[in-house]
């Protein structure tokens, strides 16, 4: 019968074991000093050799010439627990027996001695799915068992172990496996089985696996029954539904030449095929990751799985763009994919994906856009014009000074008294207790506003702006003590007419704020950096 790859060539001592050199190193140093704990945690990826190293570890312990580092092989224990038939050696799935009746069963078998063996060997494998209930009945066990037990607990999820039970073991978290060891391990298992490879499909099997031999072991199995005895690259890639470099690259174009329709074209294409788009946007955001790597650390990288034509090729398209936007497109990319895992419409967020990564390639930070407005030029002095005679006056036309100020800044005209407020009247009164009271605002407001004095009431008619302006008790205690004991109100609306000298008491205002805001360093700095910048309203926040 038929044996798979990943079980025939399954190490069977610590020397064929691939990678994971701390966990060989420390388990051979403990076998040669007799210092054999009685409980071990074997956790990491799948397909890394957890399960193959417990049982290379019972191995050495149960060997005829053992405990040794280096068994036989050949004696009926190391054959038995080869074949998986060995008394003393129990492996028990977690998955399926994880409740307390069984774990009170397993502590009613440690009482025993080994039928044979020297030491009666646990691998209790998915350990992470045991209750912890049933945890709990294996504690005391597990803590001070007989010293013919060792327990062996493999696990993907050590997190998932109760700390008093990992607290009682030693623990050992084996690695992912490199890309370069994976696709060496590969051509060895080809050379033993007589099949031929070209080192690009050995890469895409390597890629496939991501770290676990296991998986790229069960995929070269999958390529030779495939294939046949000659396996290609592209044959590989279409049976394992991976995307090319090519199709890949053709995004990467498209965006470097800004060409949308081709974006659109490309999704199509991929639509028509009936390729999974989750599946492309995440060899995208795979490839980018790489672009980006192969940008920073140039070909021949540890950093990315792929082979050394592939390295280089990377390394050529991703000098043709910088980081940062390496950074962004992968950024872009990698948002789609996480909006496609729940997408009604695929097509549509693959879509504006792409257009989004041709859109971010015109995007200018903005250290560059300031970087090229350059500095401010320094204003160039001019002499002073020679002085001319003012010219005559036109009809109807305010006439103009006979001689210039000699200040550089034109004066300001003094805000002009209201016509309709005579001298004596409320109004004048109240205007003049609120300035010498030093509440300018509060004053600026009555001389803006209408003030109608009646027999018993006096009504204020303000404009709506001055509405926090103009406080009713406040200015009833001011009524009070310019000696009126009338009832005040106030009524604001959109628009009062307060005589002809309200709008140009408002202009001259606005004038004011106007030139004290344009009179600031920062709005000065902010015009000198951006030459063609225009402030259109100046809005004073104290009105």
């Amino acid at each position: 019968m038929y044996q798979v790859i990943a079980r025939k060539y399954r190490p069977q001592s610590f020397a064929e074991l691939v990678s994971q050199e701390h966990v060989k190193t420390t388990l051979d140093n403990a076998i040669h000093q007799q210092r054999i704990a009685h409980g071990y945690i074997f956790s990491g990826q799948r397909g890394t050799g957890k399960t193959t190293v417990a049982r290379i570890m019972a191995r050495c312990l149960n060997c005829v010439s053992g405990p040794t580092a280096t068994p036989c092989g050949t004696c009926a224990s190391c054959r038995e627990i080869t074949a998986g038939g060995a008394v003393d050696v129990i492996e028990i799935d977690a998955a399926s027996n994880r409740g307390i009746n069984e774990m009170r069963e397993l502590r009613e078998s440690v009482r025993f001695r080994p039928a044979r063996d020297r030491y009666k060997v646990f691998i209790i494998d998915e350990a992470h799915q045991i209750t912890n209930e049933a945890f709990n009945a294996l504690l005391k066990t597990l803590e001070e068992p007989p010293e013919w037990v060792v327990f062996i607990l493999c696990t993907t999820e050590t997190h998932k172990i109760p700390t008093t039970i990992a607290s009682r073991c030693q623990q050992f978290t084996f690695r992912s496996v490199e890309f370069a060891e994976l696709v060496a391990r590969m051509e060895w298992i080809c050379k033993e089985e007589g099949i031929t490879a070209e080192p690009e499909a050995l890469a895409v099997l390597a890629q496939a696996g991501e770290g676990s031999v296991r998986d790229s072991l069960s995929a070269l199995d999958q390529a030779i029954a495939c294939c046949g005895t000659h396996l290609k690259a592209e044959e590989v890639r279409a049976l394992l539904g991976l995307f090319g470099l090519d199709a890949l690259d053709q995004v990467v174009g498209s965006v470097e030449r800004a060409d949308a329709t081709r974006m659109l074209e490309i999704v199509a294409e991929l639509e028509r095929s009936g390729a999974n788009l989750q599946h492309f946007c995440r060899e995208l955001a795979r490839h980018w990751r790489n672009l980006l790597v192969a940008r920073i650390a140039g070909a021949g990288t540890r950093l990315i799985a792929a082979s050394p034509n592939e390295q280089q090729r990377m390394a050529e398209l991703g000098a043709r763009f910088s980081e940062e936007d390496l950074t962004r497109y992968l950024q872009i990319t990698l948002d789609v994919f996480r909006d496609l895992q729940y997408s009604l419409q695929p097509r549509l967020h693959m879509e504006l994906g792409l257009l989004k990564l041709v859109h971010a390639a015109k995007l200018t930070t903005i250290e560059d856009a300031l970087a090229g407005l350059g500095p401010a030029p320094a204003p160039v002095p001019q002499a002073a014009p020679p002085r001319q005679a003012p010219p005559t006056p036109v009809a109807d036309a305010p006439p103009w000074d006979a001689a210039p100020k000699p200040v550089a800044a034109p004066p300001k005209p003094p805000p002009p008294k209201p016509a309709a407020v005579e001298p004596g009247t409320l109004k004048a009164r109240m205007h003049t207790a609120l300035s010498e009271a030093g509440l300018t605002f509060t004053a600026d407001g009555i001389e803006s506003s209408l003030v109608n004095e009646g027999a018993t009431e006096v009504e204020i008619v303000a404009p709506e702006e001055l509405e926090l302006s103009l406080n009713e008790k406040e200015l009833q205690q001011f009524l009070i003590k310019l000696g009126v004991q009338k009832r005040l109100r106030i009524r604001f609306q959109a628009s009062v007419d307060a005589g002809p000298s309200k709008p140009q008491a408002k202009s001259n205002s606005d004038d004011e704020v106007t030139t004290r805001a344009m009179a600031h360093p920062m709005v000065k700095r902010f015009q000198e950096t951006f030459k063609d910048s225009q402030v259109r309203q100046v809005r004073n926040l104290k009105e």
